[in-house]
Formats: C-alpha cells, sequence, structure tokens
C-alpha cells in the first residue's frame, strides 16, 4: 500500500479502526444507554489493550515514537475510564467533576491526536480523511452527553 511496510499500514488500520469505533460508541451512546452503553460500553475502554500491543510491536520494531505513543495513551485513557465508569461507577458527567473531566478529556485528546499526527507523514489523504472523522467523532461524543 502506496510504499508503505506492514507496521505503517498497521498503524494506518488500527487509527481509523479506533476512530470508526468511537465514532459509533457515540453514535449510540445516549439513544441505548441502557441496552448498549451500559451493557457494552466497556469493550471501547478494551481496545486500548490491543492499542498497546500494536504500540508495542512499533516500538519493538524501531518505529518513532510519534507512532507508538498513541496507543499506549489510549491505554492509558481507558484504564482510567474503565475504572471511573464500571468500578468506581463514578457520576462525573453530570454534574461535572473537574477532577476526573481534565484528565479524561486530555487522555482522549491526547490518544486521538497521536493517532492523527503520524498521518500525515504516512500519507495526506489519510490525514484529511482522519481530520473529518476526528470532526464527526467530536460533535457525537458532545451531543451524546
Amino acid at each position: 500500500m502506496l510504499g508503505l511496510d506492514f507496521l505503517d499500514t498497521l498503524f494506518i488500520a488500527w487509527a481509523f479502526f479506533y476512530i470508526l469505533v468511537l465514532i459509533t460508541h457515540f453514535a449510540l451512546r445516549k439513544r441505548l444507554f441502557q441496552s448498549y452503553t451500559l451493557k457494552y460500553g466497556w469493550i471501547v475502554y478494551a481496545l486500548g489493550i490491543t492499542a498497546a500491543v500494536i504500540s508495542l510491536l512499533l516500538l519493538l520494531n524501531g518505529k518513532s515514537w510519534y507512532f507508538w505513543l498513541g496507543g499506549f495513551l489510549c491505554l492509558l485513557y481507558s484504564a482510567f475510564g474503565y475504572w471511573v465508569d464500571y468500578v468506581r461507577k463514578i457520576e462525573w458527567r453530570k454534574p461535572v467533576v473537574t477532577g476526573i473531566l481534565i484528565p479524561y478529556v486530555t487522555l482522549y485528546l491526547a490518544t486521538l491526536m497521536f493517532y492523527w499526527w503520524p498521518l500525515y507523514r504516512l500519507y495526506l489523504p489519510f490525514w484529511i480523511i482522519y481530520t473529518v472523522l476526528y470532526i464527526i467523532a467530536m460533535v457525537l461524543n458532545i451531543r451524546s452527553h
């Protein structure tokens, strides 16, 4: 694919898979809160494990830090989100608890940025497409709260 190696292709595929999962999750979250979000929303957090495994592969095979950092950030975001939402069951979105909101949003945005920025180095059209998907994800995320 476009002269990219296997690990570049893996990075691209994972970045797009992850943002598409988030878009789907945000589109369903509010409307199907009882039947989907409470029962299956944890799966989105579980993807942090896969993200970390992919990042470990990228790291061990000599890819630059900006390719593997996103997966480790995703693992931190996922672990924090899972702990807050499913283990501790803290209602932090309404009313807003800033001590949770700030690290949660920071880790979420950092994760997505480190999937978005490296795409520019690999293939500009993918970067542009991901930008559009990122905007869609953000709009759906904000609307689902």
